[in-house]
């Protein structure tokens, strides 16, 4: 079955200035992602995972090449519509230590509640929902600083579903997990995806377990560029091994098994 494009990239060159010097970081990227889909973001430290995630949320500018979000460009977005629209989990630590959980997910309700940000029983419901279906209810009325590493995570993915948009962008969310917590994700990230026929895109260094959960995959490298396609095909045709033969990467694809059950 066909899914809807929500995102289209078209020639797209991710980078930054150095006062008046461009810095390319990754180039000429064309692709798309689709409703209904996870797909993982894998490539080595310094590849750009984290620069090309940040233009594509509107964090910054392309260099050059266009977005496209439901066949608009990004950049003719108002922010109140692109906050409807894309949802961000990024691995940056914000100053929260005076908020709840709780309160820290109903700030993911703010497209919704106007000026004066006061919440409606369905902005509680959904902050509530959201909670739950991480698995975090039972921390909702603690202090935000008294979290752990793998809560706070969980919590900042239940703010990011409880924003309620098609879009779902993720940086290294399984990066302070454990390892049946960072499959317990996955999961339930491929859930969300199917379920509720949302774009979910995360990057992550998970080989073992992003591989054989994802719908896509992105393997992006400075030299290689960007590759993409399914799991099981990227497998047969060698590119998972041509971009992951790296020293000291101890990485078998063969041994993968491309079914959402076997983890």
């Amino acid at each position: 079955m066909a899914h809807q494009h929500s995102i289209f990239l078209s020639d797209l060159t991710t980078g930054y200035f150095r006062g008046k010097t461009e810095i390319p970081v990754t180039e000429n990227l064309t692709s798309s992602l689709s409703c209904g889909e996870l797909t993982c973001l894998l490539g080595p430290n310094g590849s750009g995972k984290s620069t090309l995630l940040r233009t594509l949320c509107a964090f910054q500018s392309p260099l050059r090449g266009s977005i496209q979000i439901f066949g608009r460009n990004i950049g003719e977005y108002q922010p109140v519509e692109l906050a409807k629209m894309i949802a961000v989990v990024l691995t940056d630590r914000t100053d929260v230590a005076n908020m709840t959980a709780e309160e820290l997910v109903a700030t993911g309700r703010s497209p919704y509640t106007g000026f004066w940000g006061k919440l409606s029983i369905e902005d509680r419901n959904a902050v509530r929902d959201a909670l739950e279906s991480v698995g975090a209810l039972s921390l909702g009325k603690r202090p935000v600083s008294t979290l752990s590493d793998g809560e706070r995570q969980k919590v900042m993915i239940a703010k990011a579903i409880a924003q309620h948009t098609p879009i779902v962008f993720l940086d290294e969310p399984t990066a302070f997990l454990d390892y049946p917590s960072k499959v317990e994700t996955l999961q339930f990230l491929h859930r969300l995806a199917h379920e509720y026929d949302k774009t979910i895109f995360m990057s992550t260094h998970d080989l073992e377990i992003a591989i054989p959960l994802s719908d896509n995959l992105w393997l992006l490298d400075r030299e290689k560029g960007l590759t993409t396609g399914s799991p099981a095909r990227l497998a047969g045709d060698g590119s998972i091994a041509r971009y992951f033969e790296r020293p000291g990467l101890d990485f078998n694809p063969s041994t993968l098994h491309f079914n959402v059950t076997s983890i």
